[in-house]
């Protein structure tokens, strides 16, 4: 690779090539460590004398810049670099979206993997230990031959017909949504799916109905692409339909497992919603992101199966079912929105990476998603079963599980008042990860409690974690 340097005419060429040298060093473009190219071929390449080039490089290591070394060459040498003042955020025409940006919260972000707590009851993680690492080798293997097999183009935007023919056949089976592979489009996890459905609907000024308490990231997604966000209080029954306003656009709704507190929608208010939307000319976002684990009752159909009218778009992710390092999600859209969501994906990122899509498609074909989802079933199911037996037993005194049949977190109410700050406080410095309801709530009064995932800790683990928080909870009473 060439030295990027530029030499204007004849005159002062030693000069020009020190001041270019020495800019390049003191800025960190040329970084401590880098070689030099040779006297000789940097001549060449810049149609100068060797002797310029030698005694520039001579006197940039006077200058302590450059060091030689015997028989390996020119590098550059270890110091500070020069500060240069950087435009200030307040300098720029754009300062107050700047701010307004800057100054939003980080809901449900995940810890490092330096800050993970020994214990961790953060929701929507997985143990990675449960991931199946062998199979996904060798589907990301045969991705890799099947990559080659193409082409060097850009793939389509809605994604490789191979997985949404794949998801296309999961979602049918497990739970009920009716679509063909034509309906699908490929997203980098839900987020992005919400993201590009928000963008073709929503204007700025363009009114959102969401649960309250719900989903806080999506509910800022949605206001900082312009539109008002209205919560809609949910009851035992979910989203109390009668509430959402007139002029609405957007309704967003976690139906078979509120998010956060858990209770799935009644099949009243799931006609109620789909009548409603369709009175509104609004589009219903069905975000379906952890319903593959149900533990008890009968399984409910998606929302989207009662759809006669088009007006669901239905959500979901394989983060949470497999790991959320994969970044894969998907919309199952309805006729009059999905081609706009497509041409919208096609400007944010063209498409999703090719080799993860494959990989997926073989994985799911090869039965190794249903596999992988029964294997998870049965320890969620016996992590979910500890935990409310500690909620009934000894944690009763001070918090009150929701009854939820599927997912795996659940949300447990104060039942006296306790101090929450000092309680995650405490938790945290016994190296116990706990989290609050709070920050989920918007326009509806607070309801005192805790979001307990059950996804990122073992077993074992459980009880020695919640032997702590309960003797945490008698100090703080």
């Amino acid at each position: 690779m060439e030295l990027h340097v530029v030499i204007n005419g004849r005159k002062d060429l030693a000069d020009q090539l020190y001041q270019q040298l020495r800019s390049a060093i003191e800025s960190g473009r040329l970084a401590a460590g880098a070689q030099l190219p040779p006297s000789r071929l940097l001549a060449q390449q810049l149609g100068i004398s060797r002797k310029t080039v030698s005694d520039t490089y001579a006197l940039l290591t006077y200058d302590n810049l450059l060091i030689g070394k015997i028989g390996r060459g020119t590098f550059v040498n270890a110091r500070a670099v020069k500060a240069e003042r950087k435009q200030a955020a307040q300098d720029l025409a754009c300062a107050a979206n700047l701010e307004k940006w800057q100054n939003l919260p980080w809901p449900l972000r995940h810890p490092s993997l330096e800050s993970t707590a020994r214990y961790e009851f953060i929701g929507g993680a997985t143990r990675r230990n449960q991931f199946p690492q062998e199979e996904w080798r060798r589907c990301t293997q045969e991705a890799l031959r099947r990559m080659a097999e193409h082409g060097g183009f850009y793939s389509q935007p809605e994604g490789l017909p191979a997985l949404r023919s794949a998801i296309a056949g999961h979602v049918a089976f497990s739970r009920g949504v009716v679509c063909t592979e034509h309906d699908i489009v490929i997203c980098n996890g839900a987020q992005q799916a919400l993201d590009l459905i928000a963008r073709v609907v929503l204007e700025p000024g363009s009114l959102v109905a969401m649960e309250d308490p719900g989903y806080s990231p999506a509910r800022m997604l949605f206001s900082a692409q312009g539109a008002t966000v209205i919560g809609v209080p949910v009851d035992e029954q979910g989203l109390q339909v009668a509430l959402i306003p007139d002029g609405v656009r957007l309704i967003y709704v976690t139906p078979s497992h509120q998010f956060p507190l858990g209770m799935p929608m009644s099949q009243a208010r799931r006609e109620a919603l789909l009548q409603r939307a369709q009175q509104l000319g609004a589009i219903v976002i069905e975000d379906d992101y952890d319903c593959e684990f149900r533990y008890e009752g009968r399984p409910t159909d998606s929302l989207q199966s009662l759809d006669s009218h088009g007006v669901v778009a239905y959500v979901g992710t394989f983060s949470k079912t497999m790991l959320p390092q994969l970044r894969l999600g998907y919309g199952v859209l309805p006729p009059a929105i999905i081609g706009a969501v497509v041409r919208a994906k096609h400007l944010t990122d063209c498409h999703t990476s090719t080799l993860a899509q494959w990989a997926l498609a073989k994985f799911i074909s090869d039965g190794c998603l249903l596999k992988h989802i029964r294997r998870c079933h049965t320890v969620y199911a016996g992590r979910r079963e500890r935990i409310l037996q500690r909620l009934d037993g000894d944690l009763s005194p001070w918090l009150q599980a929701i009854p939820s049949t599927a997912g795996f977190h659940m949300a447990a109410l104060c039942k006296v008042p306790v101090n929450l700050p000092l309680l995650l406080e405490r938790a945290k410095q016994a190296g116990i990860g706990l989290y609050s309801l709070d920050g989920f709530f918007n326009d509806t009064p607070v309801r005192s409690g805790l979001f307990i995932g059950f996804g990122a800790i073992e077993t074992l683990d459980i009880d020695p974690a919640l032997d702590q928080v309960r003797d945490i909870l008698r100090q703080i009473a």
